[in-house]
């Protein structure tokens, strides 16, 4: 948690300091994600101030009052700190062709590039929630409820859930506001690769 809050706070910095996005570098391609949960944030963030607000008039106990206030105001500033850290923490493919798949500070897997066997488009909804592993051994990470990006894997592929439990998936279903840009980049990359490969073979 500690390192989850710290994470946040980095990410705000970040934002404010007008910084590229986190782990992006030269020949990378960003892919967002936060766009399609942006109104939610929003009505969320509604939501905790006039319970905020309305706390602070119904509550007659000055330090329950002040301990509310406390819990309200974090409420509010974790909401407006978790979007920003999802717009400043992209999903990334890297130039050799590795993917790094992200939610905010909460959720990071690294893909290395001779794991991806195939991507595509795949539009699916009423996604099982933030990093959730199915039966079949594929991952969820979904946003606003669905996924857009399907990413098969030569073998499964470990990462650490936003509690800090260890986890593992051979197939990743994930939200980008492009997903034909991420299919792109990834197919691109992986034939420069396979092309690669068989050009040293036969040398």
């Amino acid at each position: 948690l500690t390192v989850h809050e710290f994470r946040l706070f980095t990410s705000c910095c970040r934002l404010l300091a007008r910084r590229p996005p986190h782990g992006v570098g030269p020949g990378d391609l960003a892919l967002r994600y936060a766009g399609n949960q942006a109104a939610v944030f929003v009505a969320f963030f509604f939501v905790s101030v006039v319970e905020t607000v309305a706390f602070a008039l119904v509550i007659p106990w000055p330090v329950v009052d002040a301990v509310f206030l406390v819990i309200d105001v974090w409420g509010c500033y974790f909401i407006i700190a978790l979007q920003i850290s999802c717009v400043v923490r992209p999903h990334v493919v890297t130039a050799d062709g590795s993917l790094r798949v992200r939610y905010g500070v909460l959720v990071d897997i690294k893909v290395p590039a001779e794991l991806i066997v195939r991507a595509r488009v795949e539009r699916r909804f009423g996604g099982g929630g933030l990093a959730k592993v199915r039966d079949d051994g594929s991952l969820d990470l979904s946003v606003g409820g669905q996924t857009t990006v399907t990413v098969e894997l030569a073998e499964p592929v470990r990462f650490v859930r936003p509690m800090g439990k260890e986890a593992e998936a051979r197939a990743l279903h994930f939200y980008a506001d492009d997903p034909e840009a991420a299919v792109a980049a990834l197919t691109r990359r992986a034939q420069h690769l396979d092309d690669t490969s068989r050009s040293s073979e036969a040398s």
